[in-house]
């Protein structure tokens, strides 16, 4: 993965928009991250559902991307690779 900075704060990626670079498509907002603590490493970030079906006993269904998909964190953005996440997406 290609980085622009060396340090994020948790806040800063929740404030980034994840895209896909193989359609261009916006995905959304960092809801949570999954952070292996004994290895001291992010395993995946948890972005909400992209479906509109919602109701107050529906649990939604959350889309969470592998970290190595994760292809470039710019300044406002970051930029996966969703080629294979395509039917969670």
């Amino acid at each position: 993965m290609d980085t622009e900075g060396d340090l994020f704060s948790l806040a800063n990626l929740k404030d980034m928009e994840i895209i896909d670079i193989n359609t261009g498509a916006k995905l959304g907002f960092i809801k949570d991250l999954k952070i292996d603590c004994d290895e001291n490493r992010i395993i995946s970030v948890i972005l909400p559902s992209q479906t509109s079906k919602m109701s107050l006993f529906s649990k939604s269904e959350d889309i969470e991307i592998p970290w190595e998909k994760i292809k470039k964190i710019g300044v406002d953005v970051i930029l996966i690779d969703g080629e294979k996440l395509s039917d969670k997406i």
